[in-house]
């Protein structure tokens, strides 16, 4: 008998997408496969990492995978890296708008460690942060707590998840991969509410240099479990088996 679903506990952030429609059935059971192998490590907590470049689909695969592992009967914390990045208004105090400057001083991974991957690790911890600083309004949210159960699957997405001050923390690594470009469009179209005509710039300028630096010195694709191709929504592929 199939266990009742459990909870999907997602962070304050008003950053936060909503979890896309079921594209199709091919979609769908490549997230069930997913799934699957994550629920197969075993019981205890379970913290997954998703990364790839910007726009590259990485929340809505946290929230599809999250609906999967939940269906399971596991409660599972949903999280970004962008909820843990270093407040504006210190920008002043280094570069941030560079690419490299973006790789090297947006993120702000002691926050990120001792706030929610920490606590997540610690047999011991009863809670954790779902965010820091709201990436959108700037809200501290460091103080808003969200239980941790004995078998908590946590799911975080975020561009340079696999870095080395962070990259010990999972159990399970997936990269989801698409051309350059296409995140450059992709995050261009996504991005003009906020960004408007600098869109374009912002990700191919800002972004797009900070991850072929991120390639370049990480290579984190020999790290992962999985290669996901993502280019085509409705049909993404494996790209490892």
């Amino acid at each position: 008998m199939r266990p009742p679903k459990a909870h999907v506990h997602h962070s304050a952030s008003s950053w936060r997408r909503p979890c896309p429609p079921e594209a199709s059935a091919e979609r769908g059971l490549l997230v069930e496969e997913i799934g699957e192998r994550i629920l197969a490590l075993g019981q205890g907590r379970l913290l997954v990492g998703i990364d790839g470049f910007t726009a590259a689909g990485k929340t809505s695969f946290g929230h599809e995978l999250a609906e999967r592992v939940s269906a399971a009967g596991r409660p599972v914390l949903r999280a970004t890296l962008d909820d843990f990045k270093k407040p504006w208004k210190d920008r002043h105090l280094y570069d941030r708008e560079s690419g490299e400057g973006y790789y090297r001083n947006a993120y702000d991974y002691e926050a990120v460690k001792s706030l929610l991957l920490d606590p997540c690790r610690s047999s011991g911890a009863t809670a954790c942060a779902l965010c820091s600083i709201d990436p959108l309004t700037q809200r501290d949210h460091s103080t808003e707590l969200t239980p941790l159960g004995e078998d908590t699957v946590l799911i975080v997405d975020g561009v340079f998840a696999f870095r080395p001050e962070i990259n010990e923390y999972w159990d399970f690594r997936v990269w989801l991969q698409v051309d350059p470009e296409l995140s450059v469009q992709r995050g261009t179209e996504r991005d003009q509410d906020w960004a408007g005509t600098e869109a374009e710039s912002i990700h191919r300028d800002r972004y797009l240099v900070a991850e072929r630096i991120y390639l370049r010195e990480v290579d984190p694709l020999p790290m992962v479990d999985v290669v996901i191709d993502n280019s085509v929504f409705a049909r993404p592929t494996l790209v490892t088996p």
